[in-house]
């Protein structure tokens, strides 16, 4: 069986001296029970924090920290994010990452994931302005729109359409952004804004044809199903494998460092789709053919970050080649099919 803990260790590990910063800190890790939530809630909670997760479980994730529920130093709260709540304990991390992030959903759910990013980021930087707490936000590679500027720096300022399918998320993430740094000015509040480029592994949905493409692709792959692109498969992407994204995310949030600090959080290993798709096709021994749809509006054309910041400030790199990683989540897929998953 897979064992997910491994990979929490090995985190754990990467993370160096940061973990000794982490022990007995009160995190409230809103989206906690999410894909990048449940991870970062499990890595907290090997480090000896006491952890308060929130969300809301309307994408029905409960069976992501299932395995946390009887941990002393685990609390979850079912709450929706966009409405007040308060804690009689001392908060002193605040890592908001409540929001849905798939491009299918932008049109489904556009006031839900406007509400995450505006009502809710109001909700948490007022829960960490209340405790003096750190501050982390999650944003998106999203707030550059289609960029002009490859790789990608934290100045570029975006290339966004404000009304177009897309923008519930960008401009939310931009908003958030916004945010952030107002009670950071205004406040004098210790915040960090991470700006996360794609990101695949374990605990990640594929949903069928419109699900996130790395799990959907391995999806359709192992069914033997026609593998379906978007376009010609010419946009590229630059996918960072979830022990990488977690161990940058927790170093951004408990680094002094990186106080005020904006920084890209992902590989900056370019591949097109169409080479994704022949890349999982081969890995997974597939005779799947691929199926091309029409382009949705507004899809960026190029991903790459620059990630000279995180470099220097937080010590991090992507570490998992994109084959390795891709390996990794097929073998998990194929054991949750199997009803052999481990934690």
């Amino acid at each position: 069986m897979i064992k997910l803990k491994k990979e929490i260790e090995e985190i754990i590990k990467n993370l160096g001296d940061i973990s000794k910063s982490v022990e007995d800190k009160n995190v409230l890790v809103t989206g906690g029970a999410g894909f990048l939530g449940s991870w970062i809630c499990e890595v907290l909670v090997e480090q000896g924090a006491k952890v308060i997760c929130l969300d809301n479980l309307v994408s029905g994730l409960n069976s992501n920290i299932s395995a946390m529920m009887d941990k002393d130093n685990f609390k979850f709260i079912q709450h929706d994010v966009t409405q007040p709540i308060f804690f009689d304990e001392q908060i002193e991390v605040v890592m908001h990452l409540a929001s849905r992030a798939s491009p299918f959903e932008f049109e489904k759910y556009p006031i839900q994931i406007l509400k995450a990013n505006t009502l809710g980021i109001w909700v948490a930087l007022g829960i960490a302005k209340k405790h003096e707490a750190k501050f982390l936000y999650t944003s998106t590679s999203e707030i550059y729109g289609d960029a002009k500027e490859i790789p990608t720096t934290e100045e570029y300022r975006g290339n966004v359409n404000p009304v177009g399918p897309r923008s519930c998320y960008d401009e939310a993430k931009r908003c958030g952004e916004s945010y952030v740094i107002a009670y950071k000015l205004q406040h004098g509040m210790d915040t960090r804004i991470a700006r996360i480029f794609n990101t695949y592994g374990p605990r990640m949905r594929a949903e069928g044809v419109y699900g996130r493409v790395v799990p959907r692709f391995i999806e359709q792959a192992l069914s033997n199903k026609p593998i379906t692109i978007f376009g010609d498969g010419s946009q590229t992407r630059s996918f960072c494998y979830v022990t990488d994204q977690v161990e940058g995310l927790l170093k951004l949030a408990f680094s002094e460092r990186a106080k005020g600090e904006v920084v890209n959080i992902g590989s900056d290993n370019e591949i097109t789709i169409l080479e994704l798709a022949k890349l999982v096709n081969e890995l997974t021994n597939s005779s799947s053919e691929m199926e091309f749809h029409p382009l949705p509006k507004d899809d960026p054309m190029r991903r790459k970050p620059d990630i000279s910041k995180a470099k220097e400030i937080l010590s991090w790199k992507p570490k998992v080649e994109l084959k390795d990683g891709l390996l990794k989540l097929i073998n998990w897929f194929k054991e949750k099919e199997s009803g052999k998953l481990g934690k």
